[in-house]
């Protein structure tokens, strides 16, 4: 993978998430499952936030609740100074045009059915963008840039490889010239050659078009290249966030302080102090008290269970939501 440079002064925030929550009910009970709970953050204008976390903490969610794939249950999503979740349908659909997904498995996100120009054109012909030659050297174009050929846009999809399937979902999301995507894993499914090859992909584009990403993966090396800021996500909250290169080298909760001494080291001459945490991910029907992360914390305190903590700046531009992290900077 390339070496991610700065490509150019951030200029605004582009999208504010607010209190944002998330409750699936379930059937035959009064319970629910709390996904997302009271989630806030920031992304600026063509930078990249990566969302990490581990399976099932509520990343994939975030990003469906702000493109209203699903409904929230509660909370406020700005983008460009509309709340989106107070638009109707057809403000919801003018808006749609400015923010766009990449699904995580290639193999299920393309229409087996539609040939790859119909895949491409569809959102065109959807917005009633160009004329049908038009929108076939529009698909022409984008399968350039994502690096098929052109001449391969009447083919399906199970004539590709995967790799090549998620360029086509990429090209799909750039067809109406979006200002934000959501990458919602969108290497996982990949051989990690062609990872890092949808990678330097992602970044090409987005200094080409002044994308905004917002990256969510559990794969930390991969989000540590691609981000410009880190948001840590821990049982439907955000526990940590900084600027990547902060977050890696300078951990300050003790989950992110695991999540990292997790990640191999490529030289076996160097050897890395692993935190293990104990016990198993709560259930997010009846998540613990006060802090969610104290049941496997190795210096949760009594204060922790009565103590919810809000994320507070504790160093410039490092947010953490623990009651702890001086004791914490010691792990």
């Amino acid at each position: 993978m390339k070496t991610k440079t700065k490509k150019k002064k951030i200029a605004r925030v582009l999208l504010q998430v607010k209190n944002l929550i998330k409750y699936f009910p379930i059937e035959s009970s009064n319970d629910v499952v709390k996904a997302v709970d009271d989630v806030s953050f920031d992304i600026l204008e063509g930078e990249t936030l990566g969302l990490v976390g581990e399976s099932g903490c509520g990343k994939s969610t975030i990003g469906k609740c702000i493109l209203r794939l699903i409904e929230p249950t509660n909370g406020e999503v700005w983008f460009e100074g509309k709340n989106i979740l107070s638009l109707d349908r057809k403000e919801l659909r003018e808006l749609r045009r400015q923010m766009q997904i990449i699904f995580q498995d290639p193999y299920s996100s393309l229409n087996p059915r539609l040939s790859v120009y119909s895949i491409v054109s569809e959102p065109l012909r959807i917005h009633r963008i160009g004329n049908k030659k038009e929108r076939k050297e529009i698909v022409a174009d984008l399968l350039k840039k994502v690096g098929i050929d052109p001449e391969y846009m009447w083919r399906y999809p199970h004539e590709f490889s995967g790799g090549q399937r998620q360029r086509i979902g990429i090209a799909r999301a750039l067809a109406l010239r979006p200002k934000l995507i959501i990458c919602d894993e969108p290497v996982s499914a990949l051989d990690v050659s062609v990872q890092a090859q949808v990678i330097n992909l992602l970044q090409d584009l987005q200094e080409e078009f002044g994308l905004t990403y917002l990256f969510i993966s559990h794969g930390l090396a991969v989000v540590r290249h691609i981000s410009d800021r880190v948001a840590v996500m821990y049982l439907g909250k955000i526990v940590e966030i900084a600027p990547a290169a902060e977050l890696y080298g300078n951990p300050l909760h003790p989950y992110t302080k695991a999540l990292l001494s997790a990640i191999p080291v490529p030289d076996p001459k160097i050897e890395r102090k692993r935190i293990i945490l104990q016990g198993d991910v709560p259930t997010p029907i009846n998540p613990p008290s006060g802090c969610r992360f104290r049941t496997r914390c190795p210096i949760a305190t009594e204060e922790c269970s009565v103590i919810t903590p809000d994320l507070k700046e504790i160093e410039k531009n490092h947010f953490v939501a623990c009651i702890h992290t001086d004791i914490a900077k010691s792990l």
